[in-house]
């Protein structure tokens, strides 16, 4: 990215907006920042609407309608320019929100990027697993197997670049889970049932209110058509 900034900056009419759709934005303040010329708004954003797709063919008319794009401008950023690239994202259908650029890595961290390396390692120990259960890995995916594997299809040199590039707060959140992940071994070890009943119904609860908040279907089966 500092490349690029670099080999446009001389390009850039004064007053122009520079934005980006990555879904790591401290290093995009750090990276692009320095090399843009001081009659230049920086304002970095991340339309939270991706698939497991990549590329413009992946894209769609609805894809940005009610979801969220996180725009995180410097402490300086100029109020007008904010206010006028909030209003190109709220016409493509999206819903705004403004934060610091830290906050918003250490938030994407748990609801984003942890959950896709979770993805990555469970295929991959599915996988190692292959030789021992003679393919019924795959055979019997119609599980919550399935839905990881859709998650883990997810382009592998855009996922590789944003953990290197959000690894402090990726590392935070993966210490925290791994000690959650160690008091569910304890109950279950311990036949704890009162602690993993309490979990589970605590965390059905988080899906009721993704739900309420416009963020998913609650149609049968995730929403998914069943044509012929």
């Amino acid at each position: 990215m500092a490349a690029v900034a670099a080999q446009m900056a001389s390009e850039l009419k004064a007053g122009a907006i520079v934005t980006d759709v990555g879904s790591v934005k401290g290093c995009v303040l750090k990276a692009v920042g320095p090399e843009l010329p001081d009659n230049v708004h920086l304002i970095p954003g991340h339309p939270v609407a991706g698939t497991e797709q990549s590329g413009p063919a992946a894209g769609f008319a609805s894809l940005f309608d009610d979801r969220w794009c996180i725009l995180t401008p410097p402490k300086d950023a100029d109020e007008i320019a904010v206010a006028s690239l909030e209003a190109f994202w709220t016409a493509l259908g999206s819903r705004v929100e403004i934060m610091e650029a830290e906050h918003h890595d250490l938030v994407l961290a748990i609801t984003s990027h942890v959950p896709h390396l979770i993805a990555y390692n469970i295929v991959g120990t599915a996988n190692d697993m292959e030789a021992v259960t003679q393919s019924e890995v795959i055979k019997y995916s119609a599980g919550g197997f399935r839905d990881f594997t859709r998650i883990a299809a997810s382009d592998p040199t855009m996922w590789r670049d944003v953990f290197l590039n959000n690894k402090d707060a990726v590392l935070e959140m993966l210490g925290r889970f791994s000690e959650d992940l160690t008091a569910l071994q304890r109950a279950i070890r311990w036949g704890d049932g009162d602690a993993l009943f309490n979990l589970f119904s605590h965390t059905r609860d988080i899906r009721r209110r993704i739900i309420d908040a416009g963020q998913d279907d609650a149609e049968a089966d995730f929403g998914r058509t069943h044509e012929d």
